[in-house]
């Protein structure tokens, strides 16, 4: 069985702790910081998208900077997810959507989409925002992850809601809400949040071979076999993986990522 493609990256690339040598070289100007994390990651999650919007020549200009076969994840908007009822949330999507990200081409990869930690699982209102979610947008088709951080939603109705739909469920490894392991989708979204600063790599080495192992059996089409699950196993296929290193020490976010991109590999050019 072949496998899918596995991208690792870190969320944002405008931090002030990594520039002066820590990650970005000494005197590198900030307008080339994007072509300097773009040739050391193979994916960078766009935050950014979730406090305001962008004109479409910001996605176009941030296209050109990256080689191929690089991805961007998109956060979407704040206004969309952060709300009591998801069900009205249409224009909001519309709004997010129709903002430019599509002129990222095929550098664009799936959009994420984050709930607060307190939103609770409501099959009804759940199940009408997931059909608002656009399958395309002007020819250029979408892919949507869902990272949902309450344990309400640890329910095989929200698997199988999410199967359903085609949307990834987020499998996000943190100490400040309860994860999931289900595999949604026809790929998987992964957000390791819990580097902490006195870890020269963020993690301990026995911790990174850890989530390169979970990133080479999902892009192998199997279950990451110690992560918590609510539904029954997923389909075994091959799944392209999307990796981020976020949160947590994010002044160590580089160098985790560069650390699991050692272990699992840089995909061949312009896959």
């Amino acid at each position: 069985m072949t496998s899918g493609t596995i991208r690792v990256g870190i969320g944002g690339w405008t931090f002030e702790p990594w520039r002066g040598g820590v990650f970005y070289p000494e005197g590198l100007p900030h307008k080339r910081e994007l072509e300097h994390a773009a040739r050391v990651m193979t994916a960078i999650e766009i935050n950014g998208t979730y406090y305001s919007s962008f004109k479409p020549q910001s996605f176009e200009n941030w296209a050109k900077a990256v080689p191929d076969g690089f991805v961007f994840t998109a956060k979407a908007s704040r206004y969309v997810t952060n709300r009591k009822v998801l069900a009205e949330a249409g224009e909001s999507i519309e709004r997010f959507v129709g903002q430019g990200i599509v002129a990222l081409g095929d550098r664009l990869g799936p959009i994420l989409w984050q709930f607060m930690a307190t939103k609770k699982f409501d099959a009804d209102d759940f199940g009408a925002f997931l059909k608002l979610l656009p399958a395309a947008h002007e020819g250029v088709w979408l892919r949507h992850a869902v990272h949902v951080r309450h344990e309400s939603f640890r329910d095989p109705a929200f698997v199988a809601m999410a199967r359903a739909a085609g949307v990834g469920i987020v499998n996000a490894w943190s100490d400040d809400y309860p994860g999931l392991g289900d595999v949604s989708g026809d790929f998987v979204y992964a957000r390791f949040e819990n580097a902490v600063a006195d870890e020269p790599q963020g993690f301990p080495a026995a911790t990174l071979d850890h989530f390169a192992g979970w990133a080479c059996d999902w892009a192998a089409g199997r279950a990451a076999g110690d992560l918590p699950t609510a539904g029954e196993p997923a389909e075994e296929r091959p799944r392209d993986v999307y990796a981020f290193m976020i949160n947590g020490a994010k002044e160590r976010a580089p160098v985790a990522a560069r650390a699991l991109i050692e272990r699992v590999g840089r995909p061949a050019s312009g896959s």
